[in-house]
């Protein structure tokens, strides 16, 4: 989509918009929130595809099914440690970061 057709308006336009330029606290906020949003629906998805319920997860990670589905459902963050530890322990995966500058 080009920016220049006057009817059409590209995601970072909106995005420009709604919540302010990148780099603005209304901007920071929202990324923050979408990120945290992206892990929860990442775990969701890893677990369902492993054919695991929220509570077995949770006992295999040690924690409770209550804590997993507020982060699946963007309600409570998740603590870089504890992350690995849902994938790791619970899902038998491996965790990868990286930052991009």
């Amino acid at each position: 989509m080009n920016s220049k057709n006057k009817n059409f308006t590209t995601l970072d336009e909106l995005k420009d918009k709604t919540f302010g330029k990148i780099g603005s606290k209304e901007r920071e906020e929202y990324e923050s929130g979408y990120e945290n949003f992206k892990i929860g629906v990442m775990l969701q998805q890893a677990r369902l595809e492993k054919g695991m319920t929220q509570e077995q997860l949770a006992e295999k990670v040690g924690t409770t099914k209550s804590y997993i589905s507020k982060i699946e459902n963007n309600i409570k963050e998740v603590r870089l440690s504890t992350l690995k530890k849902i994938i790791e322990l619970g899902l038998g995966g491996n965790l990868e970061l990286s930052i991009k500058l």
